[in-house]
């Protein structure tokens, strides 16, 4: 039972998520992510006459079942297998973010920028919600998300996700640098 306990290492997670996409080829699924869930939730609560709605969206009830997998595996990695070990974070990162002024560092993620009390502040409200809208944004814009670019489209050879993973890097490294240490200063 200890190997639920703790993340398990890239040898053994690695093959068994590029494992997945020969699977859902060989199933005939020809898309694999998140964001086209999205579109799936929309098409089947709200049916309006959208022409980007305006789909069979039975069809893929298996991408349905997989975010649900995806939203129960969490809560049970999250609440029943806890890893009770604090999150490894290098020395230098909790430097740098100790000087943006964020000094509790022991959970997940850090409850200064992401709890619903840092939401009113102004950091909180362009991390989460300008962040949020530039994520939804991008993801339509880039039609997929960093795991349907990066792990479907990349292992099925399509230059599109090539291109948007590579701007999914690009983006997160221009942000990392020259953004979030903005963000955080004022």
């Amino acid at each position: 039972m200890d190997i639920l306990y703790k993340p398990w290492p890239w040898y053994v997670a690695g093959p068994l998520l590029g494992l997945s996409v020969p699977v859902l080829l060989w199933l005939g699924n020809k898309r694999l992510g998140i964001s086209s869930t999205m579109r799936h939730l929309c098409a089947m609560v709200a049916p309006a006459r959208i022409p980007l709605f305006q789909y069979n969206w039975k069809a893929e009830t298996w991408n349905l079942v997989f975010v649900a997998g995806i939203l129960i595996g969490g809560a049970l990695a999250g609440g029943v297998f806890a890893n009770p070990e604090p999150v490894a974070v290098s020395e230098a990162t909790r430097a740098t973010l100790t000087g943006w002024g964020v000094s509790n560092q022991t959970g997940l993620v850090p409850p200064e920028l992401f709890s619903w009390a840092s939401l009113a502040s102004l950091q909180g409200l362009l991390l989460m919600g300008a962040g949020g809208f530039l994520v939804g944004f991008g993801t339509r814009y880039a039609q997929g998300c960093t795991s349907g670019h990066g792990i479907f489209g990349l292992s099925t050879l399509q230059w599109p996700s090539l291109v948007a993973t590579a701007s999914f890097f690009a983006g997160g490294i221009v942000v990392s640098y020259f953004v979030l240490p903005f963000i955080l200063s004022l």
